[in-house]
This record gives structure tokens, C-alpha cells and sequence, in this order.
């Protein structure tokens, strides 16, 4: 049995941070059901460029395979009916809304303690349900200026720079997956289920760790670094050989030692030099760090790095997206699966980096949007197909059908 196997989500979800944080937990076995409404086309993750067409994105793909799809339309009292009826059958209602946007749809606990007193309800909002910035969005970009990360970022005459991927987003995903776990624990120990309040503020401000404490208790006030230096480690940066760049890195006094020798400075690590310590390579790193720069240039990264790894020295190549996937240790680690999808073919695509145990997730391509209309309705909620067309009719799965019509796409294709 897949070590979530016993776990069902309803998510009410879209684009990529939400996503990002269920789709680990569809791997590793759980049942997350999409809701996706149909009045707008679904998850707008659906149409993002540049590799998009029709209702099918590779952007989508990335972040919803293992998941189940069903399009409801929870405006409406037929569709908050069957999303009721899910409820009272699932662990989890996970969601990534603006912060005041749940207690509009009425997906708290409180709104839905009634139907089932052990669910759990995550919303991962841009800001959190409280507090000045509550019913503001909140995107990546936006927050990765808001919380000082950008000031932070890029070199030191340079403007401030986002990162190059969404780190907020991802990382705000994976701290309501943690928290969706922490409350099902608690709620089937306990009985009683809870809001778990999650936000992309909190995350990437939380995420300013140590420069925040030094901050907080000593007045320490960040900068950026030339050549992405560490704030307090020398030399930990990225440096220039003679055809790209490496990063070398000195973390603890004995790779300083190995690196002194590999550069053919043996004396820089001796006692009395005045870069022997942390703290002395940090004062006068205004004349070491150019010294070691000079001597980098002098050979190629291919020379550089078997010399610094057989030395035990931490290092590697600044690889660009191609290299990184072409990394031998990347297929070592099976880090890139395959899906088969109807339109796109085979997919590539990352696996997920949570490993539980031995086994290995499997890997289903990303739904169709209503794709489990009737595993949802029928299977899963036990509806007879008398039921599902009442509901059908009455606007639950988005417009009305015409009378007559007895499959899951009616509504969709109507919509379409």
C-alpha cells in the first residue's frame, strides 16, 4: 500500500503553488480531487504558455499528475450540495485562494464542521487570513520583494533580482503539505478537525532564517555579495575559470586547508597567516578573494574540478538547465519519469524529491479537466445516475444540460 493511500483531498486549487504541495502528496498515494470550476475553463495552470493548447499545458502537467479532476461549480446551491457530500467522505479540504477568499466560499472548519467533524481545512493564501494584507493577492514575485528577498540577491552594484525560479510559491506548496499532514494526524487522533491558516508571507519571510536572527538581536544588516558570496563563509561564491563558472565552497577550517594546497598556497592555512580562521578570511577578504579569483582563471573548469574533488573540497559547476537534467547523478536518482498523455505523447518530467521507504510512486499523466466525473459521482459518492443528472440539471457541474444527456461531459461540452 502507498504510504498515503488512506488519504483524500478535495482541492481547491490552481496554477502552481497549491498544486506544487498536493501533487507531492498524490505521489506518494493520496486521492487529490481538483475541483475545477467550470465557469472559467478550470485551473488557469491549464493555459499557460508557451507549450499550451486547448485546455492541455506542459506547465500543467508539472504540477497536477496523480490527481483526479472533477469540474463543480460551488456557486451554486446543486454544486455546494455535491461538494458537501464530499466533504463528509474526504480527510482534507486544501485550497489556494486569496486570504479572504475561503470565508467567502465558506470552506472553513467552521462552515463545514457540520458535515464532517474531522475535517481538515488548508488554505495557503498569498498573505494569511489575518492582518493589513489579508485580502490582497499574493504572487511569487510581488513576495520575493516584499520580504527583502530580491534586496538580497544579485551583485552588489547590480539592481535587486528575483530568483530564477518561484521559490516562494514552491516552498509555501510544501509547508501546507507539511501542515495538511500535521492536522489529519492530530484530527484522527483527537477526533476534531481545524484550519490550518498556511501563507506565502509567513513562508518567505520565515525563510530570511539567520540573517533575521543576526537582524533581530544584533542589528545585522544583510548585503549583497560579489559573485554570490556566502555572508559570512570565505571563500564559499561562485568562481570564474578560464571558460565558465564553479562554485567552491569552504565550510568547515579543513577544506580550507585542502584548498590552500590545491591553489599552491599551503601557507594560507597555516597558523599566524592571515587567513588561517573563519574570522580572519572574513576580515581580509578585501585581498584574498581577489588573489583566489586570479588563480582560478588560470585553468578551465574541466581542470579545475577533478583537482578540488579529489582534495574532498566542496565545489561543482554552475550547470544551465540542460546540464543540470544530463547530470549523471541525476539519473542515478531517477529524477526524471515519464507520463503518457493523449496529446503531448510521452512527457518527461521530475519526480518528486519525498522518498518514503523503498518504494518508488508511479507516475499518471496530470487529468483531463472532468476527467473523473463519474469515479467522483459514482464510485467515490455512490450517486445513481437518476441523482447525477438531477444535479446536472440543476447547474452543479456547471451549465445545465440538455435533458436527455446522461454522461460526465455534457456540462463540459455545453460549456465549452
Amino acid at each position: 500500500m502507498k504510504p498515503l493511500a488512506d488519504l483524500r483531498i478535495i482541492a481547491v486549487e490552481q496554477y502552481g503553488a497549491g498544486p506544487f504541495g498536493s501533487v507531492h502528496l498524490a505521489d506518494l498515494g493520496a486521492q487529490v480531487i481538483k475541483i475545477e470550476d467550470p465557469r472559467v475553463g478550470g485551473d488557469v495552470g491549464r493555459y499557460v504558455p508557451p507549450y499550451a493548447e486547448d485546455e492541455d499545458s506542459l506547465f500543467f502537467e508539472t504540477f497536477n499528475r496523480n490527481k483526479r479532476s472533477l469540474s463543480l461549480d460551488l456557486t451554486s446551491p446543486a454544486g455546494r450540495e455535491v461538494f458537501e457530500k464530499l466533504v463528509a467522505v474526504s480527510d482534507v479540504v486544501y485550497s489556494n485562494l486569496r486570504g479572504d477568499v475561503p470565508a467567502k466560499m465558506r470552506i472553513r472548519y467552521d462552515d463545514l464542521k457540520h458535515v464532517n467533524p474531522r475535517i481538515v481545512c488548508v488554505s495557503l493564501t498569498g498573505f494569511g487570513m489575518t492582518g493589513p494584507r489579508s485580502k490582497e493577492p499574493g504572487y511569487d514575485y510581488v513576495l520575493q520583494g516584499l520580504a527583502g528577498w530580491m534586496e538580497l540577491t544579485g551583485e552588489p552594484d547590480g539592481p535587486p533580482t528575483k530568483s530564477g525560479l518561484s521559490m516562494v510559491d514552491y516552498s509555501g506548496g510544501l509547508v501546507a503539505a507539511i501542515s495538511l499532514l500535521a492536522g489529519v494526524h492530530a484530527a484522527r487522533r483527537d477526533g476534531r478537525g481545524m484550519d490550518c491558516d498556511v501563507s506565502l508571507y509567513d513562508t518567505a519571510v520565515t525563510m530570511l532564517t539567520y540573517p533575521a536572527t543576526w537582524h533581530l538581536n544584533a542589528g545585522f544588516a544583510p548585503v549583497r555579495t560579489h559573485h554570490s558570496a556566502h555572508p559570512s563563509l570565505v571563500p564559499f561564491q561562485a568562481f570564474e575559470a578560464a571558460d565558465g563558472w564553479m562554485v567552491v565552497g569552504c565550510a568547515k577550517e579543513k577544506f580550507w586547508a585542502r584548498l590552500a594546497v590545491v591553489v599552491g598556497h599551503p601557507e594560507w592555512a597555516e597558523p599566524g597567516s592571515p587567513y588561517a580562521t573563519f574570522a580572519a578570511r572574513r576580515e581580509n577578504s578585501a585581498h584574498l578573494l581577489p588573489e583566489l579569483e586570479a588563480i582560478f582563471k588560470r585553468k578551465t573548469v574541466a581542470e579545475w574540478l577533478p583537482e578540488l574533488y579529489a582534495a574532498s573540497i566542496p565545489c561543482g559547476p554552475i550547470n544551465d538547465v540542460a546540464a543540470a537534467l544530463a547530470e549523471p547523478h541525476t539519473a542515478a536518482r531517477e529524477l526524471v519519469v515519464t507520463t503518457e498523455h493523449p496529446r503531448f505523447g510521452t512527457v518527461r518530467q521530475l519526480a518528486s524529491p519525498v522518498r518514503v521507504g523503498a518504494q518508488r510512486p508511479e507516475y499518471r499523466r496530470a487529468p483531463q479537466r472532468n476527467e473523473d466525473f463519474a469515479l467522483v459521482t459514482g464510485e467515490i459518492l455512490g450517486l445513481d445516475p437518476e441523482a447525477v443528472q438531477a444535479l446536472r440539471l440543476k447547474g452543479a457541474f456547471g451549465e445545465a444540460a440538455p435533458a436527455g444527456s446522461t454522461d460526465g461531459s455534457g456540462a463540459e461540452a455545453a460549456a465549452r
